[in-house]
């Protein structure tokens, strides 16, 4: 028998001729960002910058149909790559060419193009789907509300999943085009500027654009049947802000809140600098819940957020937003302080500004109100866990540091750092470390353990670093108070503390 013996470099030039490049170099994009609170959020290998969405909604059935299209760079070699999404696909395109899908896990949707996708490549997906959002569980829970009139998309930290497909994190930012076809009669809301509208055999379409880098979960709908006022600012920017037509006893109380949108982001204006975005507003619709969220330029509050009377204090927390959370984004959930701390002392500092309490009488009244055995010092603003991401402490304690932090620099440095922050990352994502680097660089001074104490360490900071931290500070056996305020009486709770606490409920998270 004659056997042909092949020498090794002969072998490998033939087997380069049988492995396609592909098989060897193209690798599928992980089905995660990598965030450790939420694995399965977001997807890698690619970057998206932008997202237009072509949607029709059926208010009495919850019919939704769409047609995604996104425009991304691609960050490795990719055979295959994910989206975050749970409605019905019927087509996938990618670069013009029909491509494969298949769906798993609880929200992931698994795409593998006509051909493999080189590393810094442009791309352009097109998703075709239809179905009912408000049907869509993902981990047994929704961010789809339903409506008398329709439904609304909004939640943290995720909400795209039940409406359009995405690569569903903070770390992956982009711009939105959103048209949506409704019934005549019947109004479709979203972000940023109302670009026109129009109607056709009983339909009409509504065109939004927010044109700087916006999250996923911060991406909103509301479909349903509003009342619309609409001004501008000192500067020109648009207000719009929508009303439920149904919103009953609650309706006044919602309207004296939310109209003072226009006045409250004036006066974020001179604490945090310049508005971040393309419009401002607000719209509440009739929904069950209880919460509050910064939808980028346009926040969605709960009807129940208004039940005892006005709460401008709430408004306030979500436009802060604008500056911290939605133009400053987390890199990771873990960062979530970055966001709440900061929307929470906006309070503080508002309710200073109307004379109903001192940002320094609110921390030492949230300081004296729990003992050190209280479960709220356990949570570690800085890195909660995912499971205390809206604890109250995160609000609370969280604040409380912020009012550490300008006793230590004093306000020069302070409100410096307040206005310089947002402009020093516009638009992108930072996490803690990274503003305690900031803070220690606009004011000189070293302040990493003074965060560590507040924001990292689960417990009760002690009497001697509240008064360091110019805290009154009351002694466990005499009742007699030391530090700064030695000699004065016992905390009492400032007249906007019950409006603020209130905002504890304004982040349902899930």
């Amino acid at each position: 028998m004659y056997r042909r013996i092949i020498a090794p470099s002969v072998l490998a030039a033939s087997l380069l001729l049988v492995i396609p490049a592909s098989a060897a170099d193209f690798t599928p994009g992980a089905p995660g960002i990598g965030d450790p609170y939420y694995p399965a959020s977001g997807n890698g290998g690619y970057d998206v910058s932008h997202y237009d969405l072509k949607l029709r909604y059926q208010p009495a059935t919850d019919l939704l149909e769409g047609t995604a299209t996104l425009l991304a760079t691609t960050q490795q070699d990719l055979s295959r790559f994910n989206l975050d999404f749970g409605l019905a696909v019927s087509e996938v395109w990618v670069n013009g060419a029909k491509a494969a899908f298949a769906k798993s896990g609880s929200h992931e949707l698994e795409i593998t193009p006509a051909s493999p996708l080189p590393k810094g490549r442009s791309i352009t997906v097109v998703v075709k789907y239809a179905g009912k959002p408000s049907e869509l569980k993902v981990d047994g829970w929704t961010a789809w509300q339903r409506t008398p009139d329709g439904g609304v998309a909004a939640q943290e930290p995720d909400s795209a999943v039940w409406w359009f497909p995405s690569n569903d994190h903070p770390l992956d930012k982009a711009t939105y085009d959103v048209s949506v076809k409704v019934p005549d009669g019947t109004q479709a809301i979203s972000n940023g500027v109302l670009q026109g509208q129009s109607s056709k055999l009983g339909w009409t379409t509504y065109n939004w654009r927010s044109n700087k880098p916006q999250a996923s979960y911060l991406t909103t709908l509301a479909v349903g049947k509003f009342d619309i006022t609409t001004d501008k600012t000192a500067s020109g920017l648009p207000v719009l802000n929508a009303y439920s037509k149904d919103l009953g006893d609650n309706d006044g109380a919602v309207r004296a809140s939310v109209e003072r949108t226009k006045d409250v982001a004036e006066w974020l204006e001179s604490v945090f600098g310049k508005y971040p975005f393309n419009a401002l507003g607000g719209y509440v619709p009739n929904v069950p819940s209880h919460f509050a969220l910064e939808t980028q330029t346009r926040p969605f509050y709960s009807p129940a957020q208004f039940a005892k009377g006005a709460n401008v204090s709430v408004v306030v927390h979500e436009l802060a937003h604008q500056w911290y959370g939605d133009s400053v984004s987390v890199k990771g959930w873990k960062d979530i302080w970055d966001n709440e701390g900061f929307a929470s002392y906006a309070q503080w500092l508002w309710s200073e500004k109307e004379g109903d309490g001192t940002a320094q009488q609110l921390a030492d009244w949230v300081y004296a109100q729990h003992p050190a055995d209280d479960p709220f010092w356990k949570v570690k603003p800085g890195d909660p866990g995912p499971d205390n991401q809206f604890d109250a402490a995160v609000y609370d304690r969280g604040a409380v540091a912020i009012q550490a932090l300008r006793n230590t620099v004093g306000d020069a440095s302070f409100f410096k750092i307040l206005k310089g922050w947002p402009a020093e990352h516009a638009y992108g994502n930072a996490a803690v470390g990274d503003f305690v680097s900031y803070a220690e660089k606009i004011s000189g001074k070293p302040l990493a353990a003074l965060f560590d104490t507040w924001l990292f360490q689960p417990a009760k900071p002690s009497a001697s670093a509240a008064a360091q931290a110019r805290f009154t500070v009351r002694s466990a056996s005499s009742g007699a108070a030391s530090g700064p305020s030695a000699g004065a009486s016992k905390p009492v709770e400032p007249k906007s503390w019950k409006k603020i606490s209130e905002s504890h409920s304004a982040h349902g998270g899930r």
